[in-house]
């Protein structure tokens, strides 16, 4: 898979641009911000995988640990998702909700 990725240079780019993005979005975001703000943000968030990409020519699992972070981030939304989900059907019931979720929400 390692030399797949090096032989295909712009697909391992825009691979790790989607995810860099995703992480960013799901993890770092504070709150909206300014189309202008936003579009910078975005443009210093591709010019700054072009080193996750040399990194990854280079033979480093940079796409493969990104994608982790991505199922594991992905695992917790449907976590809370199932939690929330059992909250509801718990108040719905008339039972107090006991809710143990991953989020200190």
């Amino acid at each position: 898979m390692q030399t797949w990725f090096h032989d295909h240079p712009v697909i391992s780019y825009l691979l790790i641009v989607a995810c860099t993005i995703y992480i960013f979005n799901a993890v770092f975001r504070m709150g909206k911000l300014p189309i202008l703000k936003e579009i910078l943000v975005h443009v210093v968030l591709a010019i700054g995988c072009l080193v996750l990409l040399l990194l990854q020519l280079d033979k480093l699992p940079i796409i493969q640990c990104m994608a982790v972070a991505v199922a594991m981030m992905a695992l917790l939304r449907m976590r809370q998702f199932y939690d929330k989900r059992k909250a509801y059907r718990n108040n719905k019931k008339g039972d107090s909700p006991q809710v143990n979720s991953a989020d200190p929400q």
